[in-house]
């Protein structure tokens, strides 16, 4: 995915930050460390039911959110979908 495609669903996700046109990435915090693992639990389920998983790093009080597709080794649809939904994860 690049130029227009690209750009018009990066901007319905304009916290998430598009590294080289090859990954979105994004870094969620939290008052501590129970509930940053909270979010990663929340997070992971939402991938198991996407079929897509994102690489999650979770320390304290932060977690970062890294998505591509690894089978084409960039930006897909899919990534955007996925991260619309921890982002509402995020929220909820």
């Amino acid at each position: 995915m690049q130029g227009e495609e690209l750009e018009k669903l990066s901007a319905q996700l304009p916290d998430w930050k598009v590294n080289g046109g090859h990954h979105l990435t994004k870094t969620f915090t939290f008052p501590d460390f129970k509930t940053a693992l909270a979010f990663v639990n929340r997070a992971g389920a939402v991938a198991e039911a996407q079929g897509h998983h994102p690489d999650l790093l979770l320390t304290w009080g932060r977690v970062d959110v890294k998505t591509y597709t690894h089978k084409i080794d960039g930006l897909t649809e899919s990534d955007f979908i996925l991260a619309a939904k921890i982002d509402q994860e995020f929220s909820s």
